[in-house]
Formats: structure tokens, C-alpha cells, sequence
């Protein structure tokens, strides 16, 4: 791995880096490996990483159509929390929460991971008996979360409207406060490095075409720079998982549409908190620059957009208006659009498939950042040994069939 001494540092700040190394090499595909991961967003560099670190198979190609974490990893709002309603959710998300609280340290790579604290407002009798119920679950799974009242909301939150006469009462929350965010694109910089470091190749500008198969196993893929032979194929493609699926005949039972969010102009410190608020559906934090980050929830219609819309941000916005009433004398910065997969349950797919040496990891909807290191390492597991990782197993694509969902509508919060 690189390393640089204080007196390196200072030398290529004195002469602009030009000695400095590059963080990944802009490998060319080689016409044959074990493992072939399609998609270079935060999940298939995590799972490359985990694949050559805990199982020393290096002999892997993480391929991607467009630009190392172009896709979801640098289109979402940097969340990160575990407090999910299900067993099975809070494992694989408690594990990557905890895996995000020394990344920095893993990777040698500054993620700048914020445990800020994430408060999930109740503002509805539904909203405060549902949130008393999680807060149950959790305990019992030893999430470090809790109820708190409007007093220590107002604390936390100074800027909140907490009249008694609002059209939105803040009855109470349910606050985790290792819960906080992260820094997307150096989440991937740092997976991509660490992987590269360890031999695995990242291929950027590669489209895959085609995925070849012989009798019921896979021997490769066709792409836009020519075919690769492997003996395993990973797709982790975000909101394009459906397409590759299907160029190896097997149908996904997920839909894609867009999640929506933007930043306002940069103001002084006002939160130091990230507020989800499902009732007016909305959800804010501020980042490291000053902007406010806000965000709603997905499409209501299936789209590979990847563009913002005036519509979502006024419904958006409009609602958060009377719960942080500051942001009304706020200018939007920019806004930008993510495409997620969606499946029936609100759960991840991280699965064997019935074609022999073919896996996939998707379905994360709108929970798809947080869950980044946790969902690579279980991943990486379960393509080294061709069996499900004890995390993954309950996230199969049988359960669909026999009727086992893990259903987590209602955790999942606003989007987030």
C-alpha cells in the first residue's frame, strides 16, 4: 500500500504532485480470470477488496461501463445507520456501520466517516408506536439506539419547529447516535485503492454486452473492449442489475427507479445531526462544506433517470419547509438524480444464482451506501466459498419463491 512521509507530502505540495503515484492503475482487461465483477461502484470495489484480502483471490477484474463510482456510490447522500426493524436487516447493516468506524484506519484512506448521531422524528401516533416497537427489536439485538422526547429533540436540533400548534408535531424520536454519515466518492477511492494494491484489475470504459454461458454454469462476458473468460461472475450493478441478469436469462424480481436529492447554497453550522422525517417525507443533513443536504423518496414510477426533477424537489422541500422553517430563505445548489433496484420487501437480494458460478448483489433500494462494507464482505465470502455467508443467507433469491420476505417497508424510513 502507498505511504507517504511528512517530508514526501511536503515536497509534492511544493511541486504540485507531480511525483505523486497514482491511486489505482487504469488497468487493461486481461483475457481471463477467476472472478469478473460487473460493476465498479462502492459494492463490487468493497467486494474486490474483501475478495483479495480475506480470501487472497486476486485473480479479479472489477469491470465498469462508465467511470470508477459514477453510478449510485456518488449519487446518494452519504447515510449511514443500522437501525433497521428485522434481525436479519440489523446484521448486515450493523456490520457495516462498524466497519465504517475504522475504514479510514483499514483503508489508509481518509472516508471521513461522521458518527453524528441519526434521529428518525415521529410525528404521528403511527409513526411513535412503530419507532417504540424497532427500538424494542434492536435492544433485543444490541443496537446502540433509543427513544428520546422533544426536549432533547430541541437540543439536538435547534433549529427544529417543535410548536404545540404546528401542522406536524414532533411527538418524539428514535435516535441512534453512532448513526451519522460518510464521505461517498472517497468510500470507492479508498475500495478501489486497496484493491488495486493487492493485484485486482478495475477496468473502466468497459461495457459488458453479454454474459456467455455453457450448459447451466458461466464461462464469461462479452464486452465493449472483447470477450473475458471467467469461472465466476458477480453482478453488482445498482439500478442496471435487471439488464446484466437477463443477458445470462435469469429474471430479478426487483424494478428500478430513481431517488432524487440536492444541496443547498453553503450557510454557517445549523445541524449537526442528519433529521429523517418520513411523516412530511423528507430527511436533511449538513455536509463538512456547509450545504444542506436533502433528499425524499424514489419515483413513484419505474425510470433509468438519472436526472433531477423540479416536481420531487418542490414536494420535497415544501414539506421539510415546515419542520426546519430556516430553509425557506435557502438558494438550491444542484440537484441530481440515482437509479436503485427495488425489491417487493425493502430487503437486499445477495444471492447464488441457479446458473453455476454466477452471483448477485442488488435490491438495496435506497439503503445501498450504509451498507457498503458490510454487504462486500459478506459477498466476497459467499463467491470464495460458493455457499452463502451466514449474513447473506436469509438475503437469497429463494425467498422469494418460498415466501420467506424480510420485509422492511416501514424501517426503511423516508428513503433512507
Amino acid at each position: 500500500m502507498k505511504r507517504y512521509s511528512f517530508l514526501s507530502l511536503a515536497r509534492n505540495a511544493v511541486n504540485y504532485h507531480k511525483d505523486w503515484g497514482q491511486a489505482w492503475r487504469n488497468a487493461e482487461p486481461r483475457s481471463e480470470y477467476d472472478v469478473i465483477i460487473i460493476g465498479a461502484g462502492g459494492h463490487g470495489l468493497a467486494t474486490a477488496y474483501y475478495l483479495a484480502k480475506e480470501h487472497k483471490v486476486t485473480n479479479v477484474a472489477v469491470i465498469e461501463k462508465g467511470w470508477l463510482g459514477g453510478g449510485n456510490t456518488g449519487r446518494n447522500t452519504t447515510i449511514v445507520r443500522s437501525n433497521y426493524l428485522q434481525d436479519e436487516s440489523v446484521a448486515i447493516y450493523e456490520l457495516a456501520r462498524s466497519l465504517y468506524e475504522t475504514l479510514s484506519q483499514e483503508l489508509n484512506f481518509n472516508i471521513m466517516f461522521s458518527p453524528r448521531g441519526v434521529l428518525m422524528l415521529c410525528q404521528t401516533e403511527h409513526e411513535l408506536r412503530a419507532f417504540k416497537r424497532t427500538a424494542h427489536a434492536n435492544r433485543l439485538s444490541g443496537v446502540d439506539a433509543r427513544m428520546i422526547d422533544r426536549a432533547e429533540i430541541k437540543r439536538l436540533v435547534p433549529i427544529i419547529n417543535d410548536r404545540d400548534d404546528c401542522r406536524y408535531p414532533i411527538l418524539g424520536a428514535y435516535y441512534q447516535p453512532r448513526g451519522g454519515t460518510a464521505r461517498h466518492d472517497a468510500v470507492a477511492w479508498g475500495y478501489a485503492r486497496g484493491a488495486d494494491d493487492r493485484g485486482v484489475d478495475i477496468v473502466q470504459n468497459c461495457a459488458v454486452t453479454g454474459i456467455n454461458r455453457e450448459g447451466g454454469r458461466v464461462t464469461g462476458v462479452e464486452t465493449s473492449r472483447g470477450p473475458i473468460r471467467a469461472k465466476k461472475i458477480a453482478v453488482v450493478a445498482a439500478g442496471n442489475t435487471s439488464v446484466v441478469m437477463d443477458m445470462a436469462g435469469v429474471s430479478m424480481p426487483i424494478e428500478s427507479v430513481a431517488l432524487q436529492a440536492l444541496v443547498s447554497e453553503p450557510i454557517k453550522p445549523v445541524i449537526d445531526v442528519v433529521v429523517m422525517a418520513n411523516t412530511v417525507h423528507g430527511y436533511m443533513s449538513q455536509s463538512d462544506k456547509g450545504e444542506l443536504v436533502i433528499g425524499g423518496g424514489a419515483d413513484e414510477y419505474n425510470n433509468y433517470t438519472q436526472r433531477g426533477s423540479f416536481p420531487a424537489v418542490e414536494h420535497t422541500v415544501t414539506a421539510l419547509v415546515e419542520t426546519f422553517p430556516i430553509i425557506s430563505r435557502l438558494r438550491m445548489m444542484r440537484q441530481w438524480g440515482g437509479i436503485v433496484d427495488m425489491t417487493g420487501d425493502r430487503s437486499p437480494i445477495i444471492s447464488k444464482t441457479d446458473v453455476q458460478g454466477l452471483f448477485v448483489n442488488c435490491g438495496w433500494g435506497t439503503g445501498g451506501f450504509k451498507s457498503i462494507p458490510g454487504s462486500g464482505f459478506v459477498f466476497a465470502d459467499t463467491i470464495a466459498n460458493d455457499r452463502p455467508h451466514p449474513i447473506a443467507e436469509p438475503f437469497g433469491l429463494n425467498r422469494f419463491a418460498e415466501g420467506r420476505l424480510i420485509n422492511e417497508s416501514i424501517s426503511a424510513a423516508v428513503a433512507h
